[in-house]
């Protein structure tokens, strides 16, 4: 395509834009929810009088939001409508008219339902719900189009959506943000994200946390994709989706938005066809002008991407070198007070930079034969590997025999300190275990799918999790397998590292391994974070079977509560639980063939829609199995939990809807 033809495509991609921005009412779904009322009824009553009143509330420029309750119960309704942040008032009482027109139509006589627009959205209810949040029911949909770069996408979604958040939260006084983000040189990414004006701003923002973690479940690898929600929204594409901050600050010309007059004579036809050129000329001129503009952007971005990517590796490798003397200074001379665990791969040590930034160390075994320049490109691939779930590597140093890995310091520890401990326990409350679950599950999805390596944590274990301020969880040592020695990320291993406990049995047995080992430890940490239990240390309690056995015969059973942590069984969701369980289940199944992937794990876990299969009996670890194993200690190290790592062989050989207009999308009620 010429030139001239590229000009011509963004001059009616323009015009087209603007259209679609300012025309008809965008259907997106409807939940249509509850029971039904009877015609005439004194509820259909209530619920037309509200509906009335949402649709003439008349609201002012800056105002969005409207909710009401008419009647007394039984027959009392409740509502509320919520125009997206960036379109002025006169298209949102034009959505507002249509929602409240259209919602008996699409849902008829149902006690409550959810009317979603792309520029409002309806709930009304027979039970009350205003200024609660409301997670569900949820829909996903998601572009067809895959991103051309998951390496880049993924963390720069991820910084791009969680700026927005905490804008909407703390900075938005409508809990509304968009922006957008730098995706590759060429190209941008744009978001949004909104919760419902009753709610808190605590609310709100566990609303669009839990919104934005669904997205790698719905959407991973698209180039759009949102999670629509009663109390909250969230979306992103890679083209600009939303209004202008200038058509959301000001209120558009009379003329522009007064809607036509059919008793109009000839001579104010004449007027209004006058109005309509002084509109529509500088509308023209200005999409040319932003055309030509970005086709010359194009043009020039286009020189040489492959020069300018090798020559940031280089000096990204310098900047994430640290001198040993500052890393020295920073531990106190690795001071055994500033100790903060050992594990097989070697000690970690709290440190202060000069900065007062906060860092943990990790100084390595001196067992590696891996070459510096292997270590290197390993320690640079693992930093550009940005994930809010994953422990952030800051750099490296190697010094004469030294090689030390510089983290992020996540001030409240492992899980293991929190799910072993008969007092810390008692702070994890079921939500709690429920976030950090589904906090694991995308930070491996993310290193098994999203990263620009498929990496293979192969040691993943309570003691691994660590949690930040806020108690989010974080994937430590990933990659660590890769540092110490460089290895394929599939197939088969003499070298076997691990916690017994943890390890699927075809790599603790014959060194195979791929993503389904990994899958097989998140199980095994999904039933010990439900139970408080540790599963290498089940027998200590005399019973005759491991962690494993124990849940499969109380999943066989339905005895939740005996196997669910005390301190919990207070306040805690049973359905979660349950899913939970079955996840956890399915996870640890001994045939890897039918333990789901990461991908497939996340889904289960935040969308109520997908039919799980019925899981099969995991391997059980007996206690004379314990002696089939050939250990070997690695230089006499343990892990962080205690247990020996294994090396070498076992003796044993038992085993359509449209997102951005022109593309398809599918929908996944929640």
């Amino acid at each position: 395509m010429g030139l001239l033809g590229l000009f011509f495509l963004a001059f009616f991609s323009t015009l087209v834009l603007q259209f679609n921005l300012n025309s008809a009412q965008t259907h997106i779904y409807e939940h249509c929810l509850g029971g039904n009322y009877t015609t005439n009824s004194t509820f259909q009553t209530n619920l037309n009088i509200l509906l009335t009143s949402l649709a003439n509330s008349n609201s002012p420029n800056n105002t969005r939001f409207f909710n009401n309750t008419v009647g007394r119960n039984p027959n009392r309704v409740y509502g509320l409508l919520q125009c997206r942040g960036d379109y002025n008032s006169e298209d949102c009482n034009k959505c507002a008219r249509i929602a409240t027109d259209e919602v008996t139509t699409k849902c008829p006589f149902k006690t409550e339902s959810i009317l979603l627009y792309d520029e409002c959205w309806l709930h009304y209810s027979n039970e009350s719900f205003i200024s609660s949040v409301q997670f569900d029911p949820t829909i996903y949909l998601y572009n067809t189009n895959n991103d051309t770069d998951p390496n880049l996408f993924a963390p720069s979604l991820s910084a791009l959506m969680d700026r927005l958040v905490d804008e909407a939260v703390k900075n938005s006084p409508n809990l509304f943000a968009t922006g957008e983000g730098n995706y590759t040189n060429s190209q941008k990414m744009y978001g949004l994200v909104q919760c419902t004006q009753d709610i808190s701003r605590s609310d709100c923002s566990r609303c669009l946390e839990r919104s934005v973690s669904e997205l790698p479940g719905c959407c991973s690898r698209k180039q759009g994709g949102r999670a629509l929600k009663p109390s909250c929204n969230v979306r992103y594409e890679l083209y600009k989706f939303y209004q202008s901050e200038p058509l959301v600050l000001a209120p558009p010309p009379l003329q522009i938005t007064s809607p036509p007059n059919t008793n109009t004579t000839r001579r104010n036809g004449n007027k209004s066809s006058t109005n309509v050129v002084i509109i529509v000329v500088p509308a023209v001129v200005g999409a040319l002008l932003l055309s030509i503009i970005a086709i010359f952007l194009c043009l020039r971005r286009k020189k040489g991407p492959e020069i300018a990517q090798n020559a940031d590796d280089i000096s990204t490798v310098e900047s994430l070198q640290f001198n040993f003397a500052t890393v020295e200074a920073a531990t106190d001379n690795f001071s055994d007070d500033n100790k903060l665990g050992e594990g097989g791969f070697g000690a970690v040590y709290k440190g202060k930079l000069s900065d007062e930034r906060e860092i943990a160390v990790k100084r390595l075994s001196r067992n590696s034969g891996q070459g510096l320049e292997e270590f290197k490109n390993e320690v640079l691939l693992l930093a550009k590997l940005q994930h809010r779930n994953l422990v952030r590597l800051l750099g490296f140093c190697v010094e004469g025999g030294e090689k030390l890995l510089i983290y992020e310091f996540v001030p409240n520890a492992s899980l293991d300190q929190f799910i072993f401990d008969p007092i810390k326990r008692t702070y994890l409350d079921w939500e709690r275990r429920y976030k950090i679950i589904g906090g694991i599950a995308r930070g491996l999805l993310y290193l098994h799918e999203d990263s620009r390596d498929r990496i293979i944590h192969r040691d993943l274990k309570a003691s691994n999790i660590l949690l930040d301020a806020e108690m989010n969880p974080k994937i430590a040592d990933f990659g660590m397998a890769r540092l110490v020695v460089l290895d394929q990320t599939e197939g088969n291993t003499s070298r076997i590292v691990g916690t017994y406990g943890y390890m699927a049995p075809e790599y603790a047995m014959h060194g195979h391994f791929s993503v389904k080992t990994d899958v097989f430890s998140f199980g095994v940490l999904v039933l010990e974070i439900i139970s408080g239990h540790k599963n290498n240390n089940f027998y200590d309690s005399g019973r005759a079977e491991d962690l494993l056995g124990y849940a499969w015969r109380q999943w066989q059973e339905g005895n939740v509560m005996e196997f669910l942590e005390p301190v919990l069984q207070e306040r805690f969701s049973r359905n979660e639980v349950m899913r939970c369980m079955h996840i956890g289940l399915l996870c640890a199944q001994d045939d890897v063939g039918r333990r789901p992937t990461m991908a497939s794990v996340v889904l289960m876990l935040n969308s109520y829609s997908v039919t799980m299969p019925i899981p099969s009996a995991p391997p059980f670890y007996s206690q004379t199995a314990t002696k089939k194993f050939d250990m070997e200690l690695e230089d006499e190290t343990v892990t962080d939990s205690g247990q020996p790592n294994l090396k070498g062989h076992s003796s044993s050989t038992s085993i359509p809807l449209s997102v951005n207009e022109v593309s398809i999308t599918e929908l996944y009620p929640r």
